[in-house]
C-alpha cells in the first residue's frame, strides 16, 4: 500500500482525467490538458492539469500550473486546495479513498474544527503560512516603503485566505499578509489578516481589509526580543517603518489604540517609546499608556510623527526624514545605541 506522497501522486496521475472530474468539476478537458480557474474548483480557465505525460519530472501526467498566480503543483495538491485540507494525513487519506487503497494504519481521527475567531483557529491558520520573502505580502510592503524585512518572522503570507464580509455573504478568498499575535512568552494567541489586492500592491477592494481573530488584549505583533528598551504603536505598518529608521530597536504592534492602552510590558523593561498616532484614539492610547508604565516603574517617551502615523511620514518624506526626526526624539543613549548599528550595517 502506498505510503509516501510520491507513490500516491503517481497513482492518481494514472487517471488524472477522473482525478479532475472529481475534484475539479467546474472545469473541463481542452485537448491533452483540464483547465479551471484554480486548484480550489472556482470556474475559470487560468489553471491547465496535464492529463497525459511522463511518470514523473518536468511534463508529468497530472502536474498543474495556475497561470493567474503562478503557483503549481500535483494532484495532491489539488485534493488538499479543492478539499480545503491542511495535514497532509487528511490528503492522503482523502487519496487514497479515491483511489480505493486500503486505509492507512493507525486509523486517524480528524481534529474537530477550532470554533470561529478563537486562538486554535489562529495557530491553525499560522501554522499554514509561507515566508514572506518573495511573496505579494514583501510587495505590499515595499509599496507603503518598508524595504527592511530582516527580523520579521511573525509576518507570513497565505495565498488564498478567507474572507467573509458578514455571515449572510458568501466566503471569498484573497492574498493575505498574516502576523502572528503573540504573548511575553511567544506563543501564538491570534492573527492579524491584511488581504491584498491580486498584484500586492495596496489591500484587497474589499470592506474590511483587516481583521483580527484569537486573544489580542495585552498581546501584540513583535518585532525582535524586548529587553530594557521597547517601542510600541498601533499598526503594523507604523512600527516597520519605525524599525526601518532604528532596525535595533525591539518593537510592538498592538494593533489599535485600544489594545496598545493594555499592553503588557515584558520583565526587565525600563523605558518605552509610544508611537503616537495623531488622531483622538491614539491620544487617549498614549495617555491610557504612559500612566500604566508609570506605574509599572517604567520610563515612557512619546515618538510624534510630522503626519497622521509613521508609515505616512515614510511615504510623504522618505527614510532620512523619518530617521532625522526620530533620532531628535531618542533619549541620546539610545540614538547612540539603535541607530549607529544602521549605520554601520549600511555603510
Amino acid at each position: 500500500m502506498p505510503r509516501d506522497a510520491s507513490e500516491l501522486a503517481r497513482r492518481l496521475a494514472r487517471d488524472a482525467e477522473a482525478v479532475c472530474r472529481h475534484y475539479l468539476s467546474k472545469g473541463r478537458r481542452q485537448g491533452r490538458y483540464w483547465t479551471v480557474g484554480d486548484a480550489r474548483n472556482t470556474p475559470g480557465r487560468s489553471m491547465f492539469v496535464r492529463l497525459s505525460g511522463l511518470d514523473s519530472g518536468p511534463g508529468a501526467a497530472g502536474h498543474w500550473t495556475d497561470a493567474a498566480s503562478a503557483e503549481h503543483g500535483d494532484l495532491l495538491d489539488v485534493i488538499r486546495e479543492s478539499c480545503g485540507l491542511v495535514e497532509f494525513r487528511d490528503v492522503a487519506e482523502e487519496a487514497r479513498r479515491f483511489l480505493s487503497l486500503p486505509r492507512a494504519e493507525p486509523p486517524y481521527e480528524p481534529r474537530p474544527p477550532a470554533p470561529t475567531g478563537s486562538p486554535e483557529a489562529a495557530r491553525r491558520l499560522w501554522a499554514i503560512t509561507k515566508p514572506i520573502v518573495g511573496t505579494l505580502a514583501e510587495a505590499y510592503l515595499r509599496a507603503r516603503g518598508i524595504t527592511d524585512l530582516r527580523g520579521c518572522e511573525a509576518l507570513r503570507f497565505h495565498p488564498r485566505c478567507w474572507y467573509r464580509p458578514d455571515e449572510r455573504a458568501p466566503t471569498e478568498s484573497w492574498p493575505a499578509m498574516i502576523a502572528a499575535v503573540t504573548d511575553l512568552s511567544g506563543a501564538v494567541t491570534g492573527v492579524h489578516r491584511t488581504w491584498l489586492a491580486p498584484d500586492g500592491l495596496g489591500k484587497a477592494p474589499i470592506d474590511t481589509p483587516r481583521r483580527a481573530m484569537g486573544v489580542l488584549l495585552g498581546h501584540a505583533v513583535r518585532f525582535g526580543a524586548a529587553g530594557d528598551v521597547l517601542a510600541a504603536g498601533e499598526g503594523i505598518e507604523t512600527m516597520l517603518s519605525l524599525r526601518c529608521a532604528m532596525p535595533a530597536m525591539p518593537m510592538a504592534a498592538a494593533l489599535s489604540a485600544s489594545h496598545l492602552a493594555s499592553l503588557q510590558f515584558p520583565p526587565g523593561l525600563r523605558r518605552l517609546y509610544i508611537a503616537r498616532d495623531a488622531d483622538a484614539a491614539g491620544e487617549t492610547a498614549v495617555a491610557a499608556l504612559t500612566e500604566a508604565a508609570e506605574a509599572a516603574g517604567v520610563e515612557a517617551l512619546v515618538l510624534s510623527p510630522q503626519l497622521g502615523d509613521f508609515n505616512e511620514d515614510l511615504l510623504a518624506f522618505g527614510l532620512g526624514a523619518v530617521r532625522a526626526s526620530v533620532r531628535a526624539q531618542l533619549v541620546p543613549q539610545d540614538a547612540v545605541r539603535f541607530m549607529r548599528r544602521r549605520m554601520a550595517r549600511t555603510g
